[in-house]
């Protein structure tokens, strides 16, 4: 205990002599008479306002004081320290330059401070918060070349809102801003905050957009305070069109002529090649349903843009309709940009034609990836991925895609042939911007919904054990009801694996272990599966939420028409090949919790069950489920762990690695925070494990029981995250605290942990690769 004390003691002393040392030695770079900004306070002298009123008054005055003091670390200012004691570089860039002033920081000096001027800040902010009789002062303090500044606000009483008038005359837009006051934000009682009234001002503008008010802006809009007309603190306010108001503004605008430039090239433009046609003769010969589509070459389909634009000709201007519009025709994919404009075509009927310019993307791409891969078990390999995608297929903005890929993985250290495993495949995607189907589908999302139609091959060869021919194909649907909504639907999803080349190593080495032997099972998975996604975590919010469910129906309906049953004898085939029937079901839940712009907490939970029945007494095993890796319980190797307290060390080389389950259960808590612009650190949990429904031999302890929570895996760790902004690389090292593999009464594993121990460390401390957050 002695000697821990003294070394704590060490630190202790060092951090603080750091500490000193860096402070001291910023100052003593500053002139004569120079002293160092450390930042300013603002202190609230008012009895009659709550301590939560009073904090956030102050939060508030404290952020929108300037200038800022130089950026502290731990008390420290090493950016400031980098620019001091660099010298002044000869040209704007090379290292000196970087480290000077990129990686260092100017000195934020007293002199810089305007402090007269941030007392009027304060005095404005508190009066438009209602503090109508806000006084400020200021004080400086300075010790040690070192100077910070206290303001003292006295805000006085806080006014109150006392009454709500909107003025009223005989124009449409008044009339109109009649209908919208039952739902104002001004309220009586209320305190008067100038935020609030720009929200209404905002408010009554959106709604009159609605109803065709194209050029009607929020400014307006006036509303007046009168505090002489109530006492005791009191503020009357009337909302009224202001006296200069622009005659375009106050009247409605319909919708005259649709017009769509699908080709559009400013440059194109400029250079004279074509020009807009603006008679309606001219453009008769563009005609489609009310839309003229500008396309001399025909390259889209009219269709897809009466699909895409919610605007008719006759329609009353309302901005919904016209940000849908723009929306649908962003996400049909095909377009780099969308640009829209109202040109009035008739000032006495007040009508004008809406102008669709749309930039299309390059219609053909190839890409070609590369990438390398190292795993747990000895392995390293490559793989080559060659793209090409197509963005108008048929004319009508549809997606084709199709891929071709080849893969290796051999064993390092071993034979040169020993259990390598190749791959090569190929698929296409077909994804059309509507729904397909025999019954009509009408979306009023900001999103086109779209059909997609897959297919795929695989070759595997897992060299000197099998080679394995899966097919794909699927038929589906995936629309979004708004930015937060999301449906997939595939109606067939068809998984075809079909074994051959079988050694006998293989049927040796797995020998009394049908776990292992169903991976070179035939099987054909079939049938329906369904996911609904919600999230929040785009907003601008506190605490965020995401949702994944995820329904997998294989077989059913072929299942009870045929009257498979396994357990009686009774599979059923197709094409000689048993087909899987189950039931799955899987979720996932995730929280975030903000508590500063550089520090939050996320956590995830995944709870997901697959119970065979019918023509099935197992999960197929690509359908089941699989823990730990980089994006699960980081302190183990990706399906190593489980089923329940199966052992998995107990098992030929190789085969650790493919250990699955019909039951998942998964937590991860993790707290992150920024270190320095894009540097950031993490700490973690994570817990879960898998477990097998019906008994299987080779799988002791593996099977679902009331003891389950003694069979919860448990990781710790940190983690190093760079973001980059167009990517995040991950580091995660992270080391197992309960195995649930050890014997019942040593699963925790604290007893266990010894850095020191080189062999300790290469079993139990795990490094984590990644790209992205894990969650």
């Amino acid at each position: 205990m002695k000697s821990k004390f003294h070394i704590y003691c060490k630190y202790m002393f060092a951090s603080a002599l750091a500490s000193t040392v860096i402070s001291c030695s910023n100052t003593r770079f500053l002139k004569e008479g120079q002293m160092l900004y450390t930042g300013a306070e603002v202190k609230i002298e008012n009895d009659t306002i709550s301590k939560k009123e009073k904090k956030e008054l102050q939060a508030a005055l404290e952020e929108n004081l300037t200038p800022k003091p130089n950026a502290t670390i731990l008390g420290l200012r090493p950016k400031l320290y980098f620019y001091n004691i660099t010298s002044e570089p000869k040209k704007d860039k090379g290292f000196k330059y970087w480290l000077k002033y990129k990686l260092g920081e100017k000195p934020v000096l007293l002199g810089d401070v305007d402090r007269e001027f941030n007392k009027d800040i304060i005095q404005n902010y508190s009066e438009n918060r209602g503090y109508f009789n806000a006084q400020a002062t200021y004080d400086t303090i300075s010790k040690n070349k070192k100077a910070k500044v206290i303001y003292t606000v006295r805000p006085g009483a806080q006014y109150l809102i006392s009454n709500v008038k909107f003025q009223q005359d005989s124009s449409l837009v008044n009339q109109e801003i009649q209908n919208l006051k039952n739902k104002t934000l001004l309220k009586s009682g209320k305190p008067f905050d100038l935020d609030v009234i720009k929200a209404e001002r905002e408010r009554i503008d959106n709604g009159l957009k609605e109803k065709g008010f194209y050029y009607f802006h929020s400014d307006n809009i006036i509303v007046q305070a009168d505090s002489t007309v109530s006492k005791n603190h009191k503020v009357e306010l009337n909302v009224k069109l202001k006296d200069n108001t622009p005659a375009l503004a106050t009247e409605q605008f319909s919708i005259d002529k649709v017009i769509v430039f699908p080709n559009y090239n400013i440059q194109d433009v400029k250079n004279g090649k074509y020009k807009i046609p603006m008679d309606t003769d001219s453009l008769a010969q563009y005609a489609y349903d009310d839309i003229y589509v500008i396309d001399p070459e025909h390259k889209f389909k009219p269709k897809i843009f009466d699909r895409a634009l919610y605007f008719k000709k006759g329609d009353l201007y309302n901005r919904t309709d016209h940000n849908l519009s723009l929306n649908r025709l962003i996400s049909l994919g095909v377009f780099k940009f969308v640009k829209n404009e109202f040109i009035v075509s008739d000032s006495l009927q007040h009508k004008f034609d809406s102008y669709y310019l749309l930039t299309p993307r390059q219609v053909q791409s190839l890409r070609l990836e590369a990438l390398g891969r190292t795993n747990s078990a000895s392995y390293a390999g490559s793989e080559l991925n060659l793209n090409w995608t197509h963005r108008n297929f048929f004319r009508g903005a549809e997606q084709f895609k199709a891929a071709v890929f080849g893969a290796f993985d051999v064993q390092m250290g071993g034979q040169s042939d020993a259990k390598n495993m190749y791959r090569a495949g190929a698929n296409v995607q077909l994804s059309i911007p509507r729904i397909v189907a025999p019954f009509r589908f009408h979306s009023s999302s900001a999103f086109v919904p779209r059909t997609n139609i897959t297919l795929g091959y695989e070759f595997q060869n897992r060299t000197q054990y099998y080679t394995l021919n899966n097919f794909t194909a699927s038929f589906g649907y995936v629309w979004k009801e708004n930015v937060r909504k999301e449906h997939d639907l595939k109606v067939i999803d068809i998984t075809l694996v079909s074994p051959a080349n079988v050694t006998d190593l293989f049927r040796q080495e797995t020998l009394g272990n049908p776990a292992q032997q169903r991976i070179v099972d035939k099987q054909l998975i079939f049938g329906p599966t369904y996911s609904y996604t919600y999230t929040n975590t785009m907003q601008p919010r506190t605490n965020t939420f995401y949702y994944k469910g995820t329904v997998d129906l294989a077989g059913n309906i072929t299942g009870l028409a045929t009257g498979a049953n396994v357990k009686k004898d009774k599979q059923k085939n197709i094409f000689g090949v048993p087909f899987s029937q189950y039931a799955k079901i899987e979720n996932d839940v995730r929280f975030y919790h903000k508590f500063s712009e550089k520090t939050n907490f996320a956590s995830r939970l995944i709870a997901g069950v697959a119970y065979p029945y019918g023509n099935s007494d197992q999960i197929p095993f690509s359908r089941q489920f699989f823990v730990g890796g980089s994006n699960s319980i980081r302190a183990f190797r990706a399906r190593t762990l489980g089923p329940g307290s199966f052992d998995p060390r107990t098992l030929p080389q190789g085969f650790g690695f493919d250990q699955a389950g019909d039951i998942k259960l998964e937590m991860n808590a993790e707290y992150r925070a920024n270190l320095y612009k894009f540097l950031n650190v993490a700490a973690f949990v994570d817990a879960g494990n898998v477990w097998l429904i019906n008994d299987v031999e080779g799988r002791t302890g593996g099977t679902f029981s009331k003891d389950f929570l003694s069979e919860v895996a448990v990781g710790a760790g940190v983690g190093l995250r760079l973001d980059f902004s167009i990517l995040v690389l991950r580091l995660d090292l992270a080391m197992p605290v309960r195995v649930p593999y050890y014997e019942k009464g040593d699963r925790w594993t604290f007893d266990r942990i010894n850095f020191g121990d080189r062999s300790w460390r290469k079993d139990n401390l795990v490094l984590n690769i990644a790209i992205g957050y894990p969650f």
